[in-house]
């Protein structure tokens, strides 16, 4: 494959957010259950939480104006301080010699404590933090970015990440390889991606 450069995402690809998941946000559900200024269910709300950006789980389950507002101030603030342990598969990705980016979607400070936290920063060559609550850059910018910084083509890249409509869509559309981390075997109905359940699979794709 010949593969130059690797891109990962951080939440569901480094680690599980289901392990940190509730003590994380308790804060955040007790504030949406309290303000109870939205459709659906809070389980569902819960879950979509932890694996997409806010402002599309508050867009999708109709948050309030209000509430989105109070929730968001919330998050901007929110750290976490406490141990995160990687999936034990992970450090294989370290056996890898190419260039390696970090590229994640969230609230700055709080991935930043993430980063910390699971002391990963050293793994990557450079490390990027898409925050929608102060830009409108995506991972498609970011990742263009990656390409005129260092030089690479989009044939020479991989982008390694769980969300098929986040950092593989946007790997997709800029004809880069991408393989879809499935470590809990969710996709197992998913067509037309690739898909691996554990990194020492991630070898053939490099």
């Amino acid at each position: 494959m010949n593969k130059k450069a690797i891109i990962l995402d951080l939440d569901n690809t480094i680690y599980p957010v289901a392990s940190i998941g509730d003590k994380l946000f308790d804060e955040l559900y007790q504030l949406i259950e309290q303000d109870g200024s939205y459709s659906g269910n809070m389980e569902d709300i819960k879950k979509a939480i932890q694996r997409t950006p806010f402002q599309l789980v508050a867009k999708e389950f109709q948050f309030s104006a209000a509430l989105t507002e109070e929730a968001l101030e919330l998050l901007m603030a929110l750290e976490y301080n406490d141990t995160i342990t990687p999936f034990d598969d992970y450090l294989l990705t370290k056996q890898i010699d190419c260039l390696k980016f970090l590229v994640t979607t969230g609230f700055k400070k709080l991935q930043e404590s993430k980063i910390r936290q699971l002391n990963v920063f050293n793994d990557f060559d450079a490390c990027y933090i898409v925050d929608p609550s102060v830009s409108t850059l995506t991972k498609k910018d970011i990742f263009k970015k990656i390409m005129e910084q260092y030089q690479l083509e989009p044939e020479e890249i991989l982008v390694v990440g769980d969300d098929i409509h986040s950092e593989i869509k946007a790997g997709k559309e800029l004809g880069i390889d991408t393989v879809v981390y499935d470590y809990n075997g969710t996709h197992t109905q998913l067509f037309g991606y690739t898909i691996i359940t554990d990194y020492k699979e991630l070898k053939k794709f490099i």
